[in-house]
Order: structure tokens, then sequence, then C-alpha cells
């Protein structure tokens, strides 16, 4: 199960993190958001161990939206060792996401 990053939490869930993390930036009122939700939950459950699935609320959470400058939602960012390194912006499938993050 993904789990729910906030600005409390996002240093040792997402920067302080030994396995790469997945962040999906979303919004309850976002209608791609709500349709790539049950991917991100996939995969957070397939990768369990390998990789970290976190979402922030952009509604909830805007000081983190605004840090990484999330302009568009959904947005769906890839960090390692602390850095983001890869970032998506839109609806994708599961296999495309796998294979741009490289999983």
């Amino acid at each position: 199960m993904a789990l729910k990053i906030t600005q409390q939490n996002f240093q040792q869930e997402v920067l302080n993190s030994s396995v790469p993390v997945i962040v999906d930036f979303w919004a309850a009122w976002c209608r791609p958001c709500l349709m790539l939700g049950p991917t991100i939950e996939e995969i957070a459950s397939e990768f369990e161990g390998a990789v970290k699935v976190g979402k922030v609320n952009v509604d909830e959470e805007g000081t983190l939206a605004n840090q990484f400058r999330i302009s568009s939602i959904p947005t769906i960012m890839l960090f390692k060792e602390g850095k983001p390194v890869s970032q998506v912006v839109g609806l994708l499938r599961k296999e495309d996401l796998i294979k741009r993050f490289g999983l």
C-alpha cells in the first residue's frame, strides 16, 4: 500500500530512504489522478521492499507541491538517494511507468 507522504514525514520516508521512492502528487478532484490510483497501489504491492511508493495530496501539502514545482497533476517523481531523478506528468499505463522508472 502506498504511504501518505506529508511535510512531517517527507524527510524520513523519501529523502532518507534506503530504497528508491516513487511519489505520486495528486488531488481528490483530479479525474486522471483517481484513475492512476489503482496503478500506483499495484506498483506498491508488486515492488514492495525494492521500491517505496508514496502519495502527496497537493491540496493538503501545498508546501511540498511548491517545493518540487508541481504545476500539473498527476505528477509522479522517482527519488534515489534523496534526490529527484525522474518525473512523469499525466496518466500513464502501469507498464509505461515501470519502464520509465527502470523497475
